[in-house]
């Protein structure tokens, strides 16, 4: 039996006078399906407003039987329209939760491209040689059944019981005054527990008051930016390959960032002295986005180049995510008065948190701290107390034994996958982090851009390793696995495989 024609009422406005059904929920109004064709039109309309963004991933659909109520049709109208949705995959029932969107339609696959030959739309608007200053924007933004992109922790790890715990006692014990504007260098209690973290897990010994709390790594490369601007620096040098978003964060502040070579041991500190540049920019402990480590001979290197005047920033972004090779200390920790040290908690619990530190040496305290006063007088107080109480209980250390274990299977995972569809590719960094790079061979048939725009096309998202160097590199690209489940990986890894066997 039909139970759209057998639900349907009779609608006309000559039988019932004017119409009082319909919902708010999408504007929906019965009287504008075909005769027959009820659960056909609801399903078309939820699915067009999940492809348009009006039914954003995460937005909980209402009940069948209030919807059925609203609209004066039979449940199975609504349960069907829902059904039909949840074969697609856009929406999934969550007990309790209820009825939630889960994903957008799945944009319809589009071959691989010719050699050379760039295959999407998306091409201009993202994977680009020379990328727009929003690309970043655009890329999250940009929906994916597989994300294999770098940069995010396993964010379903995020241990909310904790912080919920946490924030119930910080919020039992805070007195109406702690609730006013905040010291702009960051909450004492936030201060005091970064020091000690640092002590304990970085080898750097600081006291609170030299510590500065930021919004993230972002805000303090911004801060240096405009500090070591007015004092008459003009150019950053950056390693290379090196983080895209890093380098156009410096960037917008200063004239210049040249490149220096980074190779098995790191930067070539003969070729950062070559550029003249007064300070440099370095992911020591774990190079982005290669992996090596600071060799020990370009270490001390590097402190000589420093000692002699040079000024390093020292990006010390995932360091704690580490597997299969002992700990390296911090730079800070050996030559204070000629490192400025950037960390942040966006690898350890959530890059939504946008809580970050920052070192500076003495001589650069007050430009830098000037420069946090005047772009937001600090960070929100709640957040950082709840922090700040989470590290010093040793919830944290906690939480970080847990991500490795996760994250190292999924590294696992993902180098199993790639032994077996992309034979040909050579895998860097493995040993610690939360990305691989990959090195494809020079013969690719396409530029790793055109390979990030097949591959998006087709639902699964990842950078092209040509985003992040300037100088002559191998085409490759910079996956993340700690977000994705081994499942998702591997096959996020064989779509890519297909790809390049098509390309080949």
């Amino acid at each position: 039996m039909n139970r759209s024609k057998a639900a349907a009422p009779d609608r006309s406005k000559e039988a019932h006078g004017p119409r009082e059904t319909g919902a708010d929920f999408l504007q929906l109004d019965p009287a504008d399906a075909p005769p027959g064709g009820l659960t056909d039109w609801l399903a078309r309309r939820l699915r067009e407003a999940v492809a348009d963004g009006r039914l954003p991933i995460g937005s909980r659909l209402p009940a069948s039987r209030v919807l059925a109520a609203e609209l004066a049709v039979s449940r199975g109208v609504v349960t069907d329209a829902y059904r039909r949705l949840a074969e697609e995959g856009q929406i999934a029932g969550r007990g309790r939760g209820g009825t939630v969107v889960v994903a957008t339609p799945a944009p319809p696959a589009v071959p691989a491209p010719e050699p050379r030959r760039p295959p999407a739309a998306t091409a201009p608007a993202l994977f680009r040689d020379d990328p727009d200053p929003e690309v970043f924007d655009l890329l999250r933004g940009t929906p994916a059944r597989i994300d294999l992109t770098p940069g995010v922790p396993d964010l379903a790890a995020f241990p909310r019981t904790a912080w919920l715990r946490a924030e119930r006692a910080v919020l039992d014990g805070l007195a109406a005054h702690d609730l006013g504007y905040g010291d702009v260098r960051g909450t004492p209690a936030l201060r005091r527990a970064v020091a000690h973290w640092l002590a304990r897990n970085r080898g750097i010994r600081a006291d609170p008051d030299e510590v500065l709390i930021v919004a993230g790594t972002a805000q303090a490369l911004a801060l240096l930016g405009r500090a070591l601007g007015r004092t008459g620096v003009t150019e950053v040098a950056v390693e290379d390959p090196g983080s895209l978003g890093a380098r156009r964060h410096l960037a917008h502040w200063l004239a210049a960032t040249p490149p220096v070579p980074v190779d098995a041991e790191g930067i070539r500190v003969d070729a950062l002295r070559a550029t003249g540049a007064p300070a440099v920019l370095l992911t020591p402990a774990h190079q982005y986005p290669t992996g090596v480590v600071l060799g020990g001979d370009r270490r001390r290197d590097l402190l000589r180049w420093a000692a002699e005047g040079g000024l390093v920033i020292e990006d010390d972004y995932d360091a704690e995510h580490r597997y299969d090779r002992p700990p390296v200390p911090a730079l800070r920790a050996a030559l204070p008065d000629r490192v400025c040290y950037a960390g942040s908690i966006s690898k350890l619990l959530a890059p939504a948190l946008r809580t970050g530190w920052l070192l500076v040496p003495a001589r650069l305290r007050e430009a830098v701290l000037d420069a946090k006063r005047f772009a937001d007088l600090g960070n929100p107080v709640l957040p950082q107390l709840v922090l700040a109480r989470l590290m010093e209980s040793g919830e944290l250390d906690r939480h970080l034994r847990l991500l490795r274990r996760r994250h190292r299977r999924r590294r696992d995972a993902m180098i199993a996958a790639i032994r077996t569809h992309l034979p040909g590719a050579t895998v860097h960094g493995a040993a610690a982090g939360l990305h691989l790079m990959l090195t494809l061979p020079e013969e690719l048939g396409c530029t790793d851009t055109e390979l990030a725009t097949a591959a998006l096309a087709l639902g699964v998202k990842v950078q092209p390793l040509s985003w992040h160097a300037r100088l002559p590199y191998p085409p490759g690209l910079v996956l993340g696995y700690a977000a994705g489940s081994p499942p998702e990986i591997t096959e996020g890894i064989a779509v890519l495989g297909q790809l390049l066997r098509r390309a080949g």
